[in-house]
């Protein structure tokens, strides 16, 4: 080979790996195009003020009608201070709204018959677990247990109670916490036709707060 032809191989090697070098470096340099991220325990960003809902309060519940709020119900849970007793009666319940106050008590606890009345239904379901339906005396009004730990002994369809007679134990049965237990009581206002599974909640805070 010549050597023009070598100095000429020479300079356009040495030119294809200056060209190369300066590739190289500004790739370096470049930020990169795509990245990954690895989520490890980073915490939920908190929902925007805007999105809370408010939930109603007890001063928007229906008053019950006349007819209970002349009757000394009973407290349902012995050994339960009254005065301690929270109205989350129109507390959000998912979707739904609670319709009931959740009186918290120990497991076990008694669970009394709020008024004279015979027991319409003894029923477990997936949402209230082992329950009580009580009418009261004129059969217009349905009392309703829900929760319980047990029955009490003997307790059984068509009997009648009185005010203050074992119904059955605190618990948390069905969709209940299982370390928080209570019981949810409500009353249902019947329709004429008297049926224990239907009827619209009336808020018994007022009745048990007294």
């Amino acid at each position: 080979m010549s050597p023009e032809k070598q100095a000429g191989l020479v300079l356009a090697v040495s030119t294809l790996v200056v060209v190369t070098f300066i590739t190289v470096m500004d790739m370096l340099r470049a930020p990169p195009t795509t990245s990954v991220v690895v989520a490890t325990d980073v915490a939920p960003a908190k929902a925007p003020a805007q999105a809370i809902v408010p939930v109603k309060t007890s001063v928007e519940s229906e008053k019950p009608p006349a007819a209970l709020s002349r009757r000394k119900l009973a407290f349902p849970v012995k050994g339960f201070n009254p005065a301690n007793l929270r109205d989350n009666f129109d507390e959000g319940r998912g979707k739904r709204k609670h319709e009931a106050l959740d009186i918290m008590a120990p497991r076990g606890a008694q669970v009394v018959a709020v008024d004279d009345g015979r027991v319409a239904k003894l029923f477990r379901s997936a949402a209230g677990g082992i329950t009580v339906y009580q009418f009261d005396r004129d059969e217009k009004y349905i009392y309703y247990y829900a929760h319980l730990d047990s029955y009490a002994q003997g307790l059984a369809e068509g009997m009648m109670l009185k005010r203050g007679d074992l119904v059955g134990f605190v618990g948390s049965t069905g969709n209940a916490p299982p370390h928080a237990p209570h019981l949810h009581f409500t009353i249902f206002e019947l329709g004429e036709d008297k049926k224990w599974w239907k009827g619209r909640a009336v808020n018994p805070y007022t009745l048990l707060k007294e």
